[in-house]
């Protein structure tokens, strides 16, 4: 390989807005002349974003079935592909969202066994303004205590953290937000960006892209809390052939996420995200929301037809067994007169985390 290219490890907790934020960065660093390579990491295959990633023509590999840092060896084949490709100058990868402890079993790693072949950019972690705010006050961001632990470690191992959505800030808000961050998190540098307008997405990259320092920090982590946290959320990827008679799929898609929000809110379960994607012919409606119903967010449209596939991903604080149940039954309720054929579908409840590395200082 006659470069070095540059490994950006860019976190999060679920719902942060970081794959719309590492699709728009690509953009970004397409218009300076620069190629950059993905690589989407989950715990079950069908992987919403890796769809949609592919589908707006990026370079995507995937690391499924376990997260980055239970499977390094599996996340380093991924780098390793991106690298064959000598225009690539970027390599992004975005791991599960309530993955941490990234620094230790992830960077480190990288830093000792890889320095020779890729630059290591600093880690940075993405948070949504109104889950970071909460954690702030000392809340748990609407979630279970121990998934709220898991993000707060996200946060203090960071070097960068990146308040996203700063589109639905006043600006008295985002200084307040920024200056209590700054002070929570003295030893993390503290941006801010918005993925849907790109406003900041650039002076994060130049950080990101010049500074060579990074994993900078060794956290603590209780591994029984870290454990339960992510075993609070039920898991669920699964996807669908839909075949029927003439049906306006944009409609159908917002419908059936609606009433599955609906039924969530109704059961008082929190959400860590659902995302679906439904695709006709060569376009696409993309549907996702965190949390509450008005976070419901629509991108793109599918349009009219007789033939679809949706792939839904769900992660919600819930048993896998009750997330299956309420997704079919939802699901059951719009297919009406339409065939619908299981392509895939997996629902569980990640395991104890198991790192392939863990170092116990930074390197």
């Amino acid at each position: 390989m006659s470069k070095n290219v540059k490994v950006i490890l860019t976190g999060g907790f679920l719902g942060a807005g970081k794959t719309t934020l590492l699709a728009k960065a690509s953009q970004h660093l397409m218009a300076r002349g620069k190629k950059t390579g993905l690589i989407t990491n989950d715990q079950a295959p069908e992987l919403v974003d890796s769809v949609l990633l592919k589908s707006k023509g990026f370079q995507v590999e995937e690391v499924s079935g376990s997260c980055f840092c239970c499977n390094f060896n599996g996340f380093i084949d991924a780098v390793q592909k991106h690298s064959i490709d000598e225009t690539i100058d970027h390599i992004i990868a975005e791991p599960v969202g309530s993955c941490t402890d990234l620094s230790a079993t992830v960077m480190q790693p990288l830093k000792q066994y890889w320095s020779d072949r890729f630059g290591v950019a600093p880690l940075s972690v993405v948070a949504d303004p109104e889950r970071l705010g909460s954690i702030l006050d000392g809340g748990d961001a609407g979630l279970h205590e121990d998934a709220a632990y898991i993000f707060r470690k996200q946060l203090e191992e960071s070097d960068i953290i990146v308040i996203n959505k700063i589109d639905l800030l006043s600006e008295t808000q985002l200084n307040d937000l920024t200056e209590k961050a700054k002070q929570a998190y003295p030893d993390s540098k503290v941006m801010t960006v918005s993925a849907i307008t790109g406003e900041g997405l650039d002076v994060w990259l130049d950080e990101v892209i010049s500074r060579n320092d990074a994993g900078n920090k060794i956290v603590e982590v209780d591994y029984d809390v870290y454990a339960h946290g992510e075993a609070v959320l039920g898991w669920l990827n699964g996807t669908v052939a839909l075949e029927g008679g003439t049906t306006n799929w944009d409609r159908f898609i917002v419908a059936f996420i609606n009433d599955l929000c609906d039924r969530f809110e109704k059961e008082a379960l929190p959400v860590g995200h659902v995302k679906a994607i439904l695709e006709h012919k060569c376009n696409a409606m993309i549907v996702n929301f965190t949390g509450e119903k008005e976070a419901i967010t629509v991108h793109g449209a599918a349009g009219t037809g007789e033939k679809c596939k949706l792939i839904i991903n769900a992660r919600v604080e819930t048993t896998p067994e009750n997330l299956d149940t309420i997704v079919r039954e939802t699901l059951k309720a719009h297919t009406g007169a339409c065939t619908c054929t299981e392509v895939a579908w997996k629902f569980l409840q990640p395991g104890r985390p198991q790192p392939t590395y863990r170092f116990d200082k930074a390197v």
